[in-house]
C-alpha cells in the first residue's frame, strides 16, 4: 500500500494553533474557536465549518450565564 502523505513529526504532534500554516493572525469564526476550545486547541474543524454550530456554544453559554445569575438572585432573597 502506498501513501502519499509525509508529514513533519513535528507538526503532527503538536497543537494546530502552534502549526507554522495556521491563521496567520487572520480571523477565525466562532465555530472554529469552539472547536479548539473542546479538543484543547488540538484542531479547529472538528464541528465542521457550519457557523450555527459556534452561534449554539455562545448562546448557551450565555444562557447558562443568565440563568445561573437568577437562579442565584432568586434562591438568596428566599434564604
Amino acid at each position: 500500500m502506498r501513501t502519499d502523505f509525509d508529514f513533519p513529526k513535528k507538526d503532527l504532534l503538536g497543537p494546530v494553533v502552534f502549526r507554522p500554516d495556521f491563521n496567520n493572525f487572520e480571523k477565525i469564526n466562532t465555530t472554529q474557536a469552539w472547536s479548539l476550545f473542546f479538543t484543547a486547541g488540538k484542531e479547529d474543524k472538528v464541528l465542521g465549518e457550519n457557523a450555527e454550530f459556534g452561534k449554539f456554544f455562545t448562546n448557551l453559554l450565555i444562557a447558562l450565564g443568565v440563568a445561573g445569575c437568577i437562579w442565584g438572585t432568586v434562591f438568596t432573597h428566599l434564604a
